[in-house]
């Protein structure tokens, strides 16, 4: 993994063949596209049971890549998906806002704002934790079930724990993949 490297020199680079490649219209359609995709994604797992678990995950892929374009396209697309899971998949509104949109907004702010990607990962978990901790002891939400329901230090620990491997995961993951999407784009 490449935990320590300068992500700026993977990311710039794509960033900026994304923001140049139309104009707003085209910019604010793709956001809208993206908020669809993430919708259609994260609803996977409510209506298809066992396989769409595991679809849904790359509901944060769209909202990554929004956030790249622009972070207001980014907070676009995650508002656009959180109204189109009310009707197509009520069951996912309560979990997408909290963990798997939060944790996108993190990552996509994290690639823009930070150098190292361990900065960008532990400023990512941090807003997967948190959105995890809201629904577990604010919201009384059994987003992991049963298991750390009461609230210690100890399981916040734990959270944020699985949260810097699972978002260390999806950094590892864009920074392979993102490159080899993006370059067709360049001719």
């Amino acid at each position: 993994m490449i935990w320590n490297k300068n992500i700026k020199e993977h990311i710039i680079p794509i960033v900026n063949i994304v923001r140049g490649q139309r104009n707003y219209p085209f910019k604010l359609a793709a956001a809208a596209i993206m908020g669809l995709i993430a919708a259609i994604l994260q609803a996977a797992g409510g209506v298809f049971p066992g396989i769409g678990m595991l679809i849904s995950p790359f509901s944060s892929a769209p909202i990554i890549i929004s956030m790249l374009i622009s972070p207001s396209y980014g907070l676009l697309s995650y508002i656009l998906t959180i109204f189109l899971l009310l009707p197509i998949q009520p069951s996912e509104l309560i979990i997408f806002p909290f963990t798997t949109g939060a944790m996108a907004i993190g990552i996509g702010l994290g690639l823009i704002l930070f150098n190292k990607s361990w900065e960008v990962i532990s400023f990512s978990s941090l807003f997967l934790c948190i959105g995890i901790c809201l629904l577990l002891y604010i919201l009384q939400f059994p987003v992991l079930g049963p298991f750390l329901m009461e609230f210690k230090i100890l399981n916040i620990i734990i959270i944020y724990s699985c949260s810097l491997i699972y978002c260390g995961v999806w950094i590892e993951l864009l920074l392979r993949l993102l490159p080899k999407l993006v370059t067709p784009l360049k001719s």
